[in-house]
């Protein structure tokens, strides 16, 4: 299980898929409000002038001394949900992420937001 506290230390960690192909570098982790455990990263991608932040579940990941491999295949997380380097993720828009990988998105009763950013 990983641990909230251990988030703050995997920032700039390489992330990669299960076949250890490098997807690109953890920029932040989203917690479930219900729970307050990581569930989602942001992976920053792409070249230099194009850079972005798509979004990656944290189910069953494993932390290494410097990466962080994740269950799903890099070209799975390439096509997922993004959002500029100095965006913000809109509410409205966790859902495509859940969808995206086949998950069930859970809001609160009263249409709370089921991720934080930490």
């Amino acid at each position: 299980m990983i641990h909230a506290a251990d988030v703050r230390e995997w920032r700039d960690r390489d992330v990669i898929d299960t076949e250890s192909h490098r997807i690109g570098v953890l920029e932040a982790v989203y917690v479930d409000t219900t729970t307050d455990q990581p569930a989602i990263a942001t992976v920053r991608t792409g070249l230099p002038t194009r850079r972005r932040l798509v979004f990656v579940p944290l189910q069953d990941a494993i932390a290494g001394p410097d990466y962080l491999k994740v269950r799903y295949a890099k070209t799975l997380v390439k096509h997922a949900p993004s959002i500029g380097t100095d965006g913000v993720l809109p509410a409205e828009e966790e859902e495509a992420i859940f969808k995206h990988y086949g998950l069930p998105y859970e809001p609160g009763a009263a249409g709370e937001r089921q991720l934080a950013r930490r």
